[in-house]
Order: structure tokens, then C-alpha cells, then sequence
């Protein structure tokens, strides 16, 4: 047993040789080492079930049992609800025998537990940050009481935050929270997924003015089995095609006695997915195992299908979107299954890394499926590049352990607009001097401007968000009362309309649009007919009913591709490499997208004419660079449109009467031309997406979007692939 062990506190000794541990991980004895040796800021960054969670709390309950907190001595911040409820059930035998009470705060819990930690702050205390923003708006005067004694800021997930509008707000939070009671927490920063941990670090650390460490642990010896197949479907048979129930079959197949979780990257998908499988499942006479976990199922039934997957040992499968991608403890989970690609390479981990306990290999199986019909003559339309992502994203955790750095917002007004509304529901009034000292020296405010700010508080009091006092000072306006006073403003995200869909007593979950009575839809993997409309109070009323029928949820997302994705896909097109994960049919599929580029000659300028004086010009770039390309040839005077399909960018599609070389020679000069990409023609409607932003200023509205999306250094940096 390593030597800190003897520094462990005594129950926790008792607890380690009841539970008869040989010995601490290396994540735990690395935790012990800074927590007990230094003062710094922790990040653990090591698989899923690697022990993160107790190599934290190991040194951290020992150092509040050596020296007791007069307040909550550990503040946990998650981002998800699931995650509060479910992540101390393995401590809870030790909490128990250290006396170390733990509270949980967000909208579900009692107003009883609330109070009691009111009266008594002490323990742990595991909260949201849109819970912990709504104490510093509502309870600023018991704040110092609540924590003036914290010891330890655990965040939980913490690559969910990183770069994300959500983990700038939380920065927000801890930092005023620091000014309050006069000193800034020790943080420690839990995630099994980081690409950087020096980089996640110091995203970790700022504004604590606390150094930290990053221990990097040996994956060596972890094995991982991956599978990816392709299915051409076809409603008439043919050499090499499918049919739907073929590809559905294949599902069942690979899932069907095991215990797995189903990804998919739409809620409608989720819901498809389940559906076909009960009824292959009933139609072969197996057991109905599946379950449905998405936003917009009910709380309490996504619940049930935690609890089932977590304490049931047998066969279940649950089809989800990215609520299971975080921690949610589920158990020995055998394989994880994929219909489509991830979006992300951070993604891919977190979710391979679901798997992979007790010496079994992580497991994970990619399904794609698309229409023939849907394979285009003209090339840039018939590739299917989701596929192409997928096997790049493999490829660059696999070769590289690469994961995508972080990339947050360099001026999120939208953000300083909440946080000024939630500063002055707390101070009552303040002078704009006062408010910018306060605000503007938080950390994801760097870079916004005093003169930006004023801008920001004048239109805030010309929308009645704020209103100036006789003495000169700002308080919350009218509007700005109604605003704060919805319990969606704790939140930073857009949650969207959601009318509630209920069977008799019983809440299903949510929808986005009132459905008019004898409507069908599916919902937590049951079909429902609407019976009754109650448009007031936000419900409908339905019951179960045979068969399938499709739901379509609107979720805003954005998502930009890196460019080392794109060049990644490039390299998986011009070699010849078969991967062994690839099965038959995607290796042929594989094959066939790569003869087709090449005899397209694509790798030879970068450009393929297509018919009279159009272009497409696959550059290999990302979003944000692609975007910076895209402008500039506007601004230049050629016309251009970037084609998606999904959220890649495949390729710009130009208009170009003139000769090809001119148009080459004019790309290539954009790689060294000087370029001011505040000057690009963009349209006065291009904004950044943000809940806030109708009382932001168009002109920094359009500040926001030009820094956000436009990425000329990488456009730059990254072009081009043609003969000179």
C-alpha cells in the first residue's frame, strides 16, 4: 500500500482495508501528493471508473476531518442533475462514517434540505452553476455564511465546460463568489477526457491566482475494439444493397444480449432507433429491454432507465443523445454503439471510454446507413462524409491521442450582459464605474473594452433592462425585473418552447409544438395519440397506441469543425490504408469514395469544374476557416457559397466566368495577402447564436460573430494543397 495511505485519515483506512483494497491507483496517490504537499489547483484527467472521484475526495475529506470547515467546506459543480443525484452513492458508506454531510441543491430537491443547510452550512454541498448563480442573485446577504470557510471547488465533467458560454459563466461564479468571502478556493477539475490537461489547467485555474498541476497517467495496457460498418439501402434488391430492416437487424444483432447504450445525435433518431428494435425484438420473441434517455423525456423516466441500467445485471439497451455521454454511473456497460458519427473527437473518448471496465477492452461499434438514392453523380453532394469523419476522428485519437483544443468565446457580450443583470439583483444598485471594476476584471471579460461595456449599459437602460437613479447610479429596470425574475434566466444556454406531455398523471416529457388532437408521435420510445390540448397551461394529453411515428425536435446547435479533422479526412482519402475495424462493407464503401476522388483528380488543384462556369474548390479547411476564405473571395469579387452537408464543410462552390489559372493564382494569394476580416462583406444578419442577444448592440453583435467564426490566421496557416 503506497505511503499515503498512513496520512489518510482513520475511517478512511477502516473503509480501504474493509473494502479490501490492495493498494491506491495512480491517480489516487498522485491526488494525495498535490492535495496534502501543495496548495495548488488539481486537474485529473484519466479514464472512465479510473477512481477519479475518490482520489479526490480521499485527501480532500481527510484535510476537512484534520481541520473542520466553519461553513461548507466543498462546493461540487456538475453540470447535469442526473450527475448530483448519482455520483456520491459510492461514497456514501464513507461520508457516512466521517460524519461529513452532503446536500444536494437544485430544483428537484426539497425545500426542507435547502433550509437545513441554511441553518447549518457544513459538508459537502453539489449543485449546478445555474443554481449556484441563482444564491448569488437571491441569497447574496448569507453568501459569506454559506462559504466563508471553503476549502475545495470540485468541478465535475470539466472538459463540458471548457471553451463552452456555460463554463465561462461558472469562472464568473467562483470568482465573485472568491470576492466575497476574500479568497479564492483550491479547485479540482475531474474529466476523462482531455487532449490537453496543461491547457485544461489552466482553463482550471484562472482567475484563482493559484498555480496547479496536471498529473499524466499511463494508458498504457488499455485495449480498445472498435467496429464500423456501412449500409447502401435500397428499397430493391440489388448486388450490395440493403434494406432499412436489414440495417435494424444489424442493430439488434450487435446489441442484443449485452449491456449497451445506443448513441445517436438527434432526439428523433433516439427515438427511431428504439422503436424498430422492439418491434425486431417482439417480432423474434426477445425480451423488451430498451429504453429511451434524451432531454426531453421526463426526469423521472430517465431515472428509471439509470436505476435499471446501474442495479440490473441482466441484457439492456438504452438509446440516448448526449445526456449519457457524461459520468452517469450505469454500471459494466459490454459495448457502446454509434448510428452515425460523433461530432467531435472529445466525443468519441467520452463516449468509447463508457466501457471498459474490470480488464475488458473499451468497446465501440459505428453503424452508417444511407439511401442510394442519396448518392449524387455530382461529387461533392454523393460522398457520404459523415463516414469520412468518423474514420478521421478514429484515426487522430488512435494515432495521435489528439483531441480538439479549447476554444472559447474572446467576447461573450451576451454572457456580460447576465452577469451585470445578476451582479445588480444582488447589490441592489451600482455606479457604472463600480459595475466595470467588478465585471470587466473577471476573467472572460478580458478582452471586452470599457468603451464596449458603456455601449452595452446604454442600450441596456434604453431597452429597460436598467434604469439610472437621481445619485447616477444603474438598477435593474422594469423589463430588466420581469427578465431576472423567470427562472430560465439562471441559464446561459437556450432551452427553447417545451410543452409538457402528459399520460393521465404521469409526465412523458416534452415537445416543442402543440400537436392538434388524433396527432401521432413517438416519446420515450412509446407511440402516443394526442387527445386533448390544454394550450394555456402548456399540455397535451395522449395515450399509447401501436405502431411508430416520427418527432422532430429543433435544438439549436453550432458546431465548428477543426481543420485538423478536415486534413485528416483528406489523408484517410489518398492513401490506400485499410483499417482492420472496418468491415467488409465499409472497407468497400472506403474504396469505392476513394477511386471516385481520384478519378476526379481532386488532390491534383484543389478544384474540380463541374458545368459551365462553376467550381468546387475542397480546400481541407475548417469552419472557421473556411469562413475566413470565403469572405475574402467575396471581398475580392468572386462569388461563393460553402456547401454543408451535416455540419461539414466540405467544400466552397464558386462562380468563376474567367479561366481556371486566374482563379487558382487568386486562391493562392490569399494565403500571404494582408487581410482585415472586419472589413468582409458579411451580411448585417449573420450574428452569433446567444439567448441574450436582443439586448446586444447589432455593432457588437456583429464584433462577436467576425472573432467568433472567422478564422483568418488558420485559413492562412492551413492553404493550400495545389501544384505550383
Amino acid at each position: 500500500m503506497s505511503g499515503f495511505y498512513e496520512r489518510l485519515a482513520p475511517f478512511i483506512q477502516d473503509y480501504i482495508y474493509r473494502h479490501k483494497w490492495d493498494e491506491l491507483r495512480d491517480v489516487q496517490t498522485a491526488a494525495c501528493s498535490i492535495l496534502f504537499d501543495t496548495n495548488l489547483n488539481l486537474l485529473l484527467s484519466s479514464g472512465t471508473a479510473s477512481g477519479k472521484t475518490e482520489a479526490a475526495f480521499l485527501p480532500v475529506l481527510t484535510l476537512l476531518e484534520q481541520n473542520p470547515s466553519r461553513s461548507v467546506g466543498v462546493l461540487y459543480v456538475s453540470p447535469l442533475k442526473a450527475l448530483i443525484n448519482d455520483q456520491f452513492y459510492r461514497l456514501e458508506e464513507l461520508l457516512e462514517e466521517g460524519h461529513i454531510p452532503v446536500t444536494k441543491w437544485h430544483g428537484d430537491v426539497s425545500s426542507a434540505a435547502k433550509d437545513r443547510l441554511l441553518r447549518n452550512p457544513q459538508g459537502i454541498l453539489q449543485i449546478t452553476p445555474e443554481s449556484l448563480e441563482a444564491m448569488l442573485m437571491r441569497r447574496s446577504s448569507t453568501l459569506h455564511r454559506l462559504f466563508g470557510d471553503l476549502r475545495f471547488v470540485v468541478i465535475d465533467e470539466v472538459h463540458y465546460f471548457m471553451g463552452a458560454e456555460r463554463g465561462a459563466q461558472l469562472l464568473c461564479i467562483l470568482e465573485r463568489l472568491a470576492r466575497i468571502i476574500g479568497y479564492s478556493p483550491r479547485r479540482i477539475g475531474l474529466s476523462a477526457t482531455v487532449g490537453d490537461p496543461d491547457m485544461a489547467g489552466k482553463w482550471l485555474s484562472q482567475g484563482s491566482g493559484i498555480g496547479y498541476k496536471a498529473p499524466r497517467f499511463s494508458s498504457k495496457g488499455r485495449r480498445v475494439r472498435l467496429s464500423v460498418e456501412y449500409f447502401p439501402l435500397s428499397d430493391e434488391a440489388g448486388p450490395g444493397l440493403y434494406r432499412k430492416e436489414d440495417y435494424y437487424q444489424y442493430l439488434l444483432d450487435i446489441t442484443k444480449g449485452r449491456r449497451c447504450i445506443l448513441f445517436s445525435n438527434s432526439k428523433a433518431e433516439v427515438e427511431e432507433n428504439i422503436a424498430y428494435l422492439k418491434r425486431l425484438a417482439k417480432r423474434q420473441h426477445l425480451p423488451d429491454i430498451y429504453f429511451v434517455h434524451h432531454g426531453n423525456v421526463s426526469a423521472s423516466l430517465r431515472e428509471v432507465a439509470e436505476q435499471r441500467m446501474k442495479q440490473e445485471t441482466g441484457p439492456m439497451v438504452t438509446g440516448a443523445t448526449v445526456t449519457l455521454e457524461l459520468g452517469i454511473d450505469l454500471g459494466n456497460l459490454e459495448r457502446i454503439v454509434q448510428t452515425g458519427t460523433t461530432y467531435s473527437v472529445s466525443s468519441f473518448v467520452q463516449r468509447l471510454g463508457r466501457t471498459g471496465r474490470r480488464g475488458n477492452p473499451s468497446e465501440m461499434w459505428f453503424a452508417f446507413r444511407r439511401e442510394v438514392e442519396e448518392e449524387d453523380d455530382v461529387l461533392y453532394r454523393g460522398i457520404h462524409w459523415e463516414f469520412l469523419y468518423a474514420l478521421a476522428v478514429i484515426r487522430l485519437y488512435l494515432r495521435e491521442r489528439w483531441i480538439e483544443p479549447i476554444a472559447g468565446d474572446p467576447l461573450p457580450y451576451g454572457l456580460l450582459y447576465h452577469q451585470t443583470m445578476s451582479f445588480l439583483a444582488g447589490a441592489g444598485e451600482a455606479s457604472p464605474a463600480v459595475l466595470a471594476q467588478n465585471l470587466l476584471t473577471l476573467t472572460p471579460f478580458q478582452k471586452i473594452t470599457k468603451e464596449e461595456y458603456r455601449e452595452l449599459l446604454l442600450y441596456m437602460l434604453d431597452r429597460d433592462q436598467l434604469e439610472k437613479t437621481e445619485t447616477g447610479t444603474l438598477m435593474i429596470g422594469l423589463r430588466g425585473e420581469q427578465k431576472i425574475n423567470d427562472y430560465d434566466f439562471f441559464s446561459v444556454f437556450e432551452t427553447g418552447k417545451e410543452i409538457t406531455v402528459c399520460h393521465r398523471e404521469t409526465v412523458i416529457g416534452t415537445i416543442q409544438e402543440f400537436y392538434p388532437p388524433g396527432t401521432r408521435f413517438s416519446l420515450a420510445g412509446q407511440n402516443w395519440e394526442v387527445l386533448e390540448v390544454e394550450s394555456k397551461q402548456g399540455r397535451v394529453y395522449v395515450t399509447p397506441v401501436r405502431g411508430f411515428s416520427a418527432n422532430t425536435w429543433v435544438t439549436p446547435f453550432a458546431t465548428a469543425v477543426h481543420t485538423r479533422i478536415m486534413k485528416t479526412m483528406r489523408d484517410v482519402l489518398w492513401e490506400d490504408t485499410v483499417e482492420p475495424y472496418l468491415q467488409p462493407t465499409a472497407a468497400l464503401h472506403l474504396q469505392e469514395t476513394r477511386n471516385r476522388m481520384r478519378r476526379a483528380q481532386v488532390s491534383d488543384t484543389g478544384l474540380l469544374p463541374l458545368s459551365g462556369s462553376e467550381y468546387a474548390l475542397f480546400s481541407w479547411l475548417g469552419t472557421k476557416a473556411l469562413m475566413a476564405l470565403s469572405y475574402a473571395l467575396k471581398q475580392a469579387g468572386v462569388e461563393n457559397t460553402i456547401y454543408f452537408q451535416k455540419f461539414i464543410p466540405v467544400c466552397l462552390l464558386i462562380h468563376w466566368p474567367k479561366e481556371e489559372k486566374a482563379l487558382a493564382a487568386l486562391i493562392r494569394d490569399m494565403k500571404s495577402k494582408p487581410l482585415d476580416k472586419f472589413s468582409f462583406p458579411i451580411p448585417p444578419e449573420e450574428a452569433p447564436p446567444g439567448k441574450f442577444n436582443e439586448f446586444i448592440p447589432a455593432s457588437m453583435l456583429r464584433r462577436q460573430y467576425i472573432e467568433n467564426y472567422i478564422d483568418v490566421e488558420d485559413m492562412q496557416a492551413n492553404l493550400l494543397f495545389w501544384r505550383q
